[in-house]
C-alpha cells in the first residue's frame, strides 16, 4: 500500500449524541445571541411568537431534510438533493454556489463580530489581524480532521449553552423578584400594528435566521455513524432543543427589557443580563458570547468545505476539489478556495444586510429542498426508511414561500445579486465545456 495514496473515503466519527450536539451547536450559534433585539424591533413583546412562526417553518422543511438525509446520506447537502431530483446540471451547480455564498457571508459577518468582542479587551490588537488568526486558526482544526473540529464544537457549544442558560436563570429570578437587580419592571403589550400579524411575520422572517444550521446535519452524513438511522433523528432532536430555548430566552428578554431597549442594543443578551443582575461579571458573558460566534464561524467553515468537496465528487465541480489529504482524510483543497474569498468578504464591509440575506437564500433553497423531496417521493416511493406524509413538503414550502414575501426589499435585492452572480458563473462553465 502507498504511504500517501488519497484516502478513499471520509472517517465516520459521528454518533447519535455527538451529532445531535453538531446540530444544537449550530443552531444555537450567534444567531440568537445578535438577532433578539433586531426581531424585538419588528414585533415587540410578540417576538416569541415571531420564533414560533419561524420554528413551524423550520420545523417542516426539518422533516424533508430528515427523509432526504436518510434516502441519500451523502455530503453535498440541497444541491445533491436537487440533483438527484431533477437531473439538471446547471441548477444544481447554481443551488451549490448559493449555499456556499450563505456559508462565507455569514463566516465573515461574525468574524467581525468576533473581532469587535475582542478589541473591547485588546484594542491594541489590529480588527484585521484578529480576523486573519480566526480563519488560520479554524482552516488548521479544518484540516485537521472532524474529530478535532467535533471536540471544539463540543466545547463551544456547551459555553454557549450556558449562556443562554445564564439568561434564563438571571431573567426568571429577576421576574420572581429573586434577582439582584432592581423589581421587575411591567413591560406593557404594544398596541396596533406592533403586535399585528403582519409585524410578526417580519420578525419571523428574521428570526429564521437563528434557525439556520439543521440542514447542515445532512452535510456531514458521510460521516456519521449508521447514517440512514442517526441523521433523521439528530435533525429533529437538534431543532427541538434549540427551538424551546429560543421561545423562552426571546420571552424572557422583553421582559426584562422593552423592546425599544433590546432593538437599540449592540449586545441584547448581555444587556438583559447586566439589567436582571448587575452584579454578574460583563467579562464572562461577553467571553461566551465569543465563543458562541467562533463556534458558528467554525460549523459554517466544516460545512462550505463539505459542500464543495460532495459537488466535487458528483461531478458539478472539478474534481481537484474533491481530493482527500492521504493521512488526515479531510478536504483540505476546499480550504484554499474559501480563504482567499472568505478573508475577502470579511475585509469588504460591505455586510449590513446580509444576515436578512442569508436567510432569504435559505428559504429560497428550502423552497428548491421540499419541490426535491416531492418528486424523489413521488418517483422513488419505498416502504422502509424514515419517511414523512407528501402534505409536509407542501406546507413546507408554502410556509417558506410566506416568510420569502415578509423579508425586507434590501435582502431581496442583495440575494438577487448572489443569484445573478452565481447564474453568471452557470453560464461561463457552460460555455468552457462545449469549447473542450
Amino acid at each position: 500500500m502507498v504511504e500517501n495514496a488519497e484516502a478513499d473515503s471520509l472517517k465516520r466519527v459521528f454518533g447519535l449524541n455527538t451529532l445531535v450536539i453538531y446540530g444544537v451547536g449550530d443552531i444555537l450559534g450567534a444567531g440568537i445571541y445578535a438577532v433578539v433585539g433586531k426581531v424585538a424591533g419588528l414585533s415587540g413583546s410578540s417576538v416569541w411568537i415571531s420564533f414560533l412562526v419561524a420554528m413551524v417553518v423550520a420545523a417542516f422543511t426539518a422533516l424533508s431534510y430528515a427523509e432526504l438525509g436518510s434516502r441519500a446520506p451523502k455530503s453535498g447537502g440541497v444541491a445533491y438533493f436537487v440533483q438527484k431530483a431533477f437531473h439538471t446540471e446547471w441548477l444544481s451547480v447554481l443551488v451549490g454556489w448559493l449555499m456556499f455564498c450563505t456559508c462565507l457571508v455569514s463566516m465573515a459577518t461574525l468574524s467581525k463580530a468576533f473581532a469587535g468582542y475582542l478589541t473591547n479587551f485588546a484594542p491594541i490588537i489590529p480588527a484585521w489581524a484578529i480576523i486573519l488568526a480566526l480563519f488560520g486558526g479554524l482552516a488548521l482544526i479544518n484540516f485537521w480532521g472532524m474529530r478535532e473540529s467535533s471536540a471544539l464544537n463540543i466545547f463551544c457549544t456547551v459555553l454557549e449553552v450556558s449562556g443562554l442558560l445564564i439568561v434564563i436563570i438571571v431573567s426568571t429570578l429577576f421576574l420572581t423578584g429573586g434577582g439582584a437587580g432592581n423589581s421587575a419592571v411591567n413591560i406593557p403589550v404594544p398596541s396596533g400594528e406592533a403586535i399585528g400579524w403582519m409585524s410578526i411575520f417580519q420578525g419571523a422572517a428574521l428570526a429564521f435566521y437563528a434557525f439556520i444550521g439543521f440542514e447542515d446535519v445532512v452535510n456531514v452524513s458521510e460521516e456519521v455513524k449508521d447514517p440512514e438511522r442517526n441523521v433523521p433523528r439528530a435533525i429533529l432532536l437538534a431543532l427541538g432543543i434549540a427551538a424551546v430555548v429560543y421561545i423562552l430566552v426571546s420571552w424572557l428578554a422583553t421582559r426584562v427589557l422593552s423592546p425599544s431597549d433590546l432593538a437599540a442594543s449592540n449586545a441584547p443578551l448581555l444587556d438583559v443580563v447586566y439589567r436582571a443582575q448587575p452584579g454578574f461579571p460583563r467579562v464572562l458573558f461577553t467571553f461566551i458570547a465569543l465563543f458562541a460566534v467562533l463556534n458558528t464561524v467554525l460549523l459554517n467553515f466544516v460545512t462550505a468545505s463539505r459542500l464543495l468537496f460532495g459537488m466535487s465528487r458528483e461531478g458539478l465541480l472539478p474534481a481537484w476539489l474533491g481530493k482527500l489529504h492521504p493521512k488526515r482524510a479531510t478536504p483540505y483543497r476546499t480550504l484554499l478556495v474559501i480563504l482567499p474569498i472568505v478573508i475577502f468578504l470579511a475585509f469588504s464591509g460591505t455586510l449590513q444586510f446580509l444576515a436578512g440575506t442569508t436567510a432569504t437564500l435559505i428559504l429560497a433553497m428550502f423552497c428548491l429542498v421540499n419541490l426535491s423531496l416531492l418528486v424523489i417521493k413521488r418517483r422513488e416511493p419505498r416502504s422502509r426508511g424514515f419517511q414523512i406524509p407528501f402534505l409536509v413538503p407542501v406546507l413546507a414550502l408554502i410556509s417558506n414561500i410566506v416568510l420569502l414575501a415578509f423579508a425586507s426589499r434590501e435582502s431581496h435585492i442583495l440575494a438577487l445579486v448572489f443569484t445573478g452572480v452565481g447564474i453568471l458563473l452557470v453560464l461561463i462553465r457552460i460555455a468552457f465545456k462545449r469549447r473542450v
